[in-house]
């Protein structure tokens, strides 16, 4: 799709992202390319991350923390101290009916609004994500749909969401962008300097050998 010479983005954005993945990459795997300071762009690569520590028995000790499991009897007087779900009628109790009927709105609320809200129409939002009509059709029937990581980036590019409320819209379908993960701290990138081109952000997760967005 990409050639090897950068059709959409600068040197100088490239410079610029790959410093932005180093300082705040927090992988927890061994990097393929940990004996490498470079990469043939000359884009400075992560140092590969140390390996997990164990906590030691004194800091446990001396932090009043046991590492020893925890016998069923204590879980058991744990469970007393809360408030029943149920009550003696085997109704839900007033405490978690509150929660219940206090959810937040869902991705598929949210997504019908920020359309209206931006004044796009459904065809102009989903073909700008590069989404297929049929998908965006069972969001919009589904209010309980969960779309993939993926699709739920894209529709908040397509919108020109803001960092919050990208975010606030991938949780609303269960994700996050980590900080663990190159492709996201790319998405990342991009959404903090408002730059929503699909194909810059295409060429820039190609670079990196990360999946592509509307894929």
């Amino acid at each position: 799709m990409f050639q090897n010479k950068r059709k959409y983005i600068s040197d100088d954005i490239m410079q610029d992202l790959s410093e932005y993945i180093a300082s705040v990459y927090e992988a927890d795997y061994e990097d393929e390319d940990a004996g490498k300071t470079a990469d043939e762009d000359g884009f400075k690569l992560l140092k590969a991350p140390s390996a997990p520590r164990t906590p030691k028995a004194s800091n446990l000790a001396s932090s009043g923390r046991s590492s020893i499991p925890r016998p069923a009897a204590f879980f058991a007087a744990r469970s007393c101290d809360s408030s029943p779900a149920f009550d003696e009628e085997n109704e839900l109790s007033p405490e978690l009916s509150e929660l219940v009927n206090s959810v937040d709105e869902s991705f598929s609320e949210m997504l019908l609004r920020k359309i209206d809200e931006k004044g796009m129409s459904d065809a102009e939002c989903y073909k700008k994500a590069n989404i297929d009509r049929k998908l965006f059709s069972k969001i919009r029937s589904d209010m309980h749909y969960r779309p993939s990581k993926n699709t739920a980036i894209s529709f908040a590019i397509a919108l020109e969401l803001p960092l919050e409320e990208a975010n606030d819209m991938l949780s609303k379908a269960g994700f996050a962008l980590s900080h663990s993960s190159k492709s996201d701290i790319i998405i990342e990138y991009f959404i903090k300097n408002r730059d929503y081109d699909f194909f810059r952000i295409n060429e820039a997760l190609y670079s990196f050998d990360q999946p592509l967005l509307g894929v």
